[in-house]
């Protein structure tokens, strides 16, 4: 699954804004984002929005699917799914879920019994 890679996305405009000479204000000005958006993209504190991101392609000049990387998948995604688990980590996935959804169950009942003492009260 290709995922955007905010590495590669603030590398390339800090790297293309200083390349053209542009100051964070000036690319700003250009793309229609805040200067502080600018340097908070630079940061990989800000993902632009699509609008955002098509100003900066068109203005710095980078295609946008070149900022997407293939993402890995994790082992707990792997778990969920029950792919390559022999059985015995699937019974710990199995056993790991019925954990969980009686916990959950005794949260609501809990929370059921709290509010019915208030409306008591």
């Amino acid at each position: 699954m290709k995922t955007l890679s905010t590495a590669k996305l603030a590398e390339t405009v800090k790297n293309r804004r200083e390349e053209k000479g542009f100051t964070q204000e000036e690319l700003g000005k250009l793309t229609g984002i805040n200067r502080l958006m600018i340097g908070r993209i630079e940061r990989e504190d800000f993902i632009p929005s699509i609008i955002q991101f098509e100003a900066l392609a068109n203005v710095l000049g980078f295609e946008i699917t070149d900022m997407f990387v293939e993402k890995q998948r994790t082992d707990s995604f792997v778990a969920l799914r029950s792919e390559a688990l022999n059985e015995s980590e699937k019974e710990g996935v199995d056993t790991l879920f019925s954990m969980m959804l009686s916990l959950r169950q005794q949260i609501l009942l809990r929370s059921k019994f709290e509010n019915e003492l208030i409306s008591c009260s």
